[in-house]
């Protein structure tokens, strides 16, 4: 089984403002990835922004200029 690591994770209301979220993260070069929504939280889309906890500062920037829909500390 693999071990669980803290991550920080971005939920979203629409599959639009995810796929927003992946191109700009991409294009700064923000590490993470989008994954389905874990079964820990729930959210209008099905999918979700998770990366290590370590980035969280550099994820907040991207927090004021972009549509999410809440933000979770997660152990994934």
């Amino acid at each position: 089984m693999r071990e669980k690591t803290a991550s920080f994770v971005v939920t979203f209301q629409t599959t639009t403002a995810a796929l927003a979220w992946e191109d700009a993260a991409k294009q700064k070069g923000l590490s993470g990835r989008l994954i389905p929504l874990p079964q820990q939280i729930s959210a209008d889309c099905g999918l979700a922004w998770k990366m290590a906890l370590a980035e969280k500062e550099t994820a907040k920037s991207f927090l004021q200029n972009l549509s999410y829909d809440m933000v979770y500390e997660l152990l994934l």
